[in-house]
């Protein structure tokens, strides 16, 4: 089994795998098969899920009842970190974090945070959200080391280290319509 393999069927159950396990193989693939994203840049676009951080903040954290989702459109220059209960709870709304971003060489996304609030449930043709302006006061990027069709790693400018899955039953178009949407549950809210 590759290293690849051993990775991804890891992310299924990463508290099993355990990080001991997990960061290796990760550095193995950053050498075997480094990402370039100006061959490649399509690989990028889609939904992608959180299975395993270097980090300890809760938000960067795997649970079984939550997604944990960046939606990554840069075709469109979009981003949304999206934070909402799973499985038959998703539509009861969740967190999002809207960014600009763009790709800036073969493996580095900068990020430019611009909104982040709740997002609710749909009722009817209203989805209520309440949005606010971010101030983003430091440079942000990603630097996509290791990606693939089913298979993204990366590293953040805080040295945190992500693995996600791409989750294709998910569309970006539907995901970033929630939270940009204005109309009839009215404007985001301003600051």
């Amino acid at each position: 089994m590759t290293a690849r393999d051993q990775l991804l069927e890891g992310l299924r159950h990463p508290a099993a795998l355990g990080d001991q396990r997990i960061r290796p193989l990760i550095e193995s693939l950053e050498r075997e098969a480094p990402a370039d994203l100006q061959a490649r840049p399509e690989l990028l676009e889609g939904v992608w899920e959180l299975r395993w951080s270097s980090s300890r903040a809760p938000y960067l954290r795997v649970a079984p009842w939550l997604d944990n989702l960046q939606v990554l459109a840069p075709s469109r220059g979009r981003a949304m970190n999206l934070l909402r209960p799973s499985g038959a709870f998703s539509g009861l709304g969740g967190i999002a974090v809207l960014a600009r971003i763009a790709v800036e060489g073969p493996q580095r996304v900068s990020v430019s945070f611009e909104r982040g609030g709740w997002i609710g449930p749909a009722l009817g043709s209203v989805q209520p959200r309440l949005m606010r302006q971010v101030n983003q006061s430091y440079p942000a990027w990603l630097d996509i080391t290791v990606l693939d069709q089913e298979l993204r790693v990366c590293r953040g400018q805080a040295g945190t280290l992500f693995a996600l899955r791409r989750r294709g039953e998910l569309r970006c178009d539907d995901l970033l319509a929630q939270a940009e949407a204005v109309g009839a549950a009215g404007p985001p809210m301003a600051p």
